[in-house]
């Protein structure tokens, strides 16, 4: 027989081409997930360059308005219609209402006989500043308060609706109203408000925490074209451009406006700001009522009870700097006559008492850092040194035990790569930041670079960017 043929395959086996595309992108690859992985793995130090700012010490308040007030009654029943402009100063025997038995005014107005009744600028200009304070001001918590705005728009627009009618006042006499509408005038001087709620004899001796709570409070509404009878309130009037805003405060915040005299308030409404001469009283159930009195802007508050107000007892100037940054450290209190300089860089530092391996006593110059001093002491590290070690007096025999510690305020600056210590001395302070004092012997600089977390750093911990 013939050899039989082999019908093996054998697999033939492409050999590995490397090229250098292939290197470079597997050596980028390999890069970037060493990167990933050391991120993730490593501690993230984010700096903060300090700057000069400042601080105003806000307190915002809820106030009482008290102002002098009278109420006017009516006198007749009818239709009551408001002419004098809400806010506005009033004379002696200016017309401020009128009351129509008959009903035949409102008639009069509804069918347009009086003319045109568009708004002016100035009339628009007013109703946009009641929509902005109510906008500015509302809170959902007191939901309420959009009833008393929706009575305040409604009621702002009939009064400037009327303004047409008086100053159409001859087409109205000749009307034939004359006879059947009574003019009411002013019998006092001052700023005409068409609503009441019963604060308007409030003092300050008999505020309470019930009459701080906006929740229970109640105004009515004085509207134009609504029947009124004899001994109804028909408007208040303010007669004393002097008027004081009442908050409730503890014991601590009552000293301090009393040491003040005076407190500079920012009005949220308008952000305007005035000075207030401070007065306190704490009635029978132990509560603290604060009175601010103001001889101005009495007329632009005069349709408001409560005021949303700020109070400014302090505004410091300094280095500000977040609170995250700060933290506290002990340190050893030792003597100013026992710090020297010595060493190769003439640099601060103490003599310490060692003792050689013969039992000889000795001292040691060890360089230290001065962190904050006062008349007579320094504050030094005590990375170096322990309680129980002795230091010499230089060019002297005297010791001192260390065993006097002290804490320090500070922050980490990290300038030159590393977290080093220094004190602050904190101005004032509030939720987020705190104003510091610059140009300190062992302080901050503006400019300066502070670790913004100081709990991530630990001292003289390299800081890597």
């Amino acid at each position: 027989m013939g050899k039989r043929k082999s019908n093996k395959i054998t697999k033939y086996r492409r050999p590995l081409n490397l090229n250098i595309g292939i290197i470079i992108y597997f050596v980028i690859f390999i890069y970037i997930i060493i990167c990933v992985f050391m991120y993730f793995n490593s501690k993230h130090v984010i700096a903060y360059e300090v700057k000069t700012g400042s601080l105003s010490a806000n307190n915002i308040y809820k106030a009482v308005a008290l102002r002098q007030e009278t109420v006017i009654n009516a006198a007749d029943n009818g239709y009551i219609n408001y002419f004098a402009r809400e806010g506005a100063r009033v004379a002696v025997g200016d017309l401020v209402y009128t009351v129509d038995e008959s009903g035949k005014l409102s008639d009069y107005i509804n069918t347009g006989s009086s003319g045109e009744n568009s708004l002016s600028d100035s009339d628009l200009s007013e109703l946009k500043t009641e929509i902005t304070g109510f906008v500015s001001t509302f809170s959902p918590k007191n939901f309420n308060s959009i009833y008393d705005f929706v009575y305040d728009m409604e009621g702002t627009v009939l009064k400037l609706a009327n303004y047409n009618i008086l100053e159409s006042i001859t087409t109205l006499q000749e009307s034939g109203l004359t006879g059947l509408v009574k003019q009411c005038t002013s019998p006092l001087s001052g700023i005409v408000v068409y609503a009441v709620d019963g604060y308007e004899e409030i003092t300050l001796e008999q505020m309470n925490s019930e009459l701080m709570d906006q929740g229970n409070y109640e105004k009515s509404q004085l509207l134009s074209n609504h029947l009124i009878e004899v001994g109804d309130p028909v408007y208040r009037i303010s007669t004393n451009e002097d008027w004081s805003l009442v908050i409730q405060v503890d014991a601590e915040r009552e000293k301090e406006l009393l040491e003040a005299e005076y407190v500079q308030v920012r009005f949220l409404k308008n952000q305007q700001t005035s000075w207030g001469e401070v007065k306190t009283h704490t009635n029978e159930n132990g509560e603290i009522f604060a009175q601010l009195t103001f001889t101005n802007s009495m007329i632009t508050f005069c349709t408001d009870r409560f005021v949303d107000i700020e109070l400014i007892l302090e505004d410091e100037v300094g280095l500000k700097i977040p609170n995250s940054s700060i933290v506290e450290k002990e340190f050893f209190i030792v003597p100013k006559s026992y710090v020297t300089k010595g060493g190769n860089s003439n640099a601060n530092g103490v003599l310490l008492e060692t003792y050689l391996e013969d039992g000889t006593a000795s001292t040691e110059f060890i360089e230290i850092t001065i962190y904050h001093e006062t008349e007579s002491e320094y504050y030094l590290d005590h990375e170096l040194l322990q309680i129980g070690d002795y230091l010499i007096m230089p060019e002297s025999s005297e010791k001192y035990g260390l065993s006097k510690r002290g804490s320090l305020i500070g922050v980490y600056n990290i300038n030159k790569g590393y977290a080093d210590f220094k004190q602050i001395n904190i101005l004032y302070s509030n939720d987020q930041y705190s104003i510091v004092q610059s140009n300190t012997a062992y302080g901050l600089n503006v400019y300066d670079y502070i670790v913004l977390d100081a709990a991530t750093v630990s001292e003289d911990e390299l800081i890597y960017e």
